[in-house]
């Protein structure tokens, strides 16, 4: 009986262990197709907990990309349709320290020239933007912190990343002509354990 009770106990312990190391997939949909990604808890906890959160809530329907720059990163989930910012939780601690580099198809936190004033906002690398990683605890050197990639529909994200770009609500430049909606971001599975160690 013991031995059953011990065998038991030994599954479920590492049932657990596996379903910990999972890394969260989450499904982008926008009004051009579908892209999902895959998140890095154990690099990134604060902010994949930050953005799972925002998913979980519903806060990214019916936002927007407000920022394309071609060869460079496409940006948005902080605007409605209107142009309008939406109102965030407080901002999350930088962890751009944890040797993820933003490099093609890697999603980043959006923030100011504050480290630490990540909120909603993300972006998606188009190019290898080694400028943006973490160089040293300054306000200079702190960086972008990247904590997830695209495994499917990067053909979506180039899509959007060549839209024609001009002025629009209160943006000079760089905002989609035609209007790239974010309709959900949502959390569909967990990756296969294996997966959890980006390179």
């Amino acid at each position: 009986m013991r031995i059953f009770q011990l065998a038991i106990l030994t599954t479920t312990f590492f049932l657990s262990m596996a379903v910990y190391a999972n890394n969260p997939k989450i499904k982008i949909t926008t009004n051009l197709g579908d892209v999902t990604l895959e998140l890095y808890p154990e690099k990134a906890p604060k902010t994949v907990e930050n953005f799972v959160q925002y998913a979980s809530d519903g806060f990214y329907k019916n936002t927007i990309f407000h920022r394309v720059i071609p060869n460079f990163m496409i940006q948005g989930g902080g605007f409605d349709p209107t142009y309008t910012q939406k109102p965030t939780r407080q901002p999350i601690k930088n962890e751009a320290a944890n040797n993820l580099k933003n490099q093609i198809g890697t999603i980043a936190m959006a923030r100011t020239s504050d480290p630490h004033s990540g909120t909603a906002q993300f972006f998606i690398n188009v190019a290898d933007n080694d400028f943006l990683d973490y160089t040293a605890p300054t306000q200079r050197g702190f960086g972008y912190t990247v904590f997830g990639k695209v495994i499917e529909g990067m053909d979506i994200v180039n899509q959007i990343a060549s839209t024609p770009t001009g002025p629009g609500g209160p943006f000079r430049s760089d905002v989609p002509q035609k209007m790239i909606l974010i309709e959900n971001i949502e959390v569909i599975a967990t990756a296969d354990a294996d997966s959890s160690n980006p390179q």
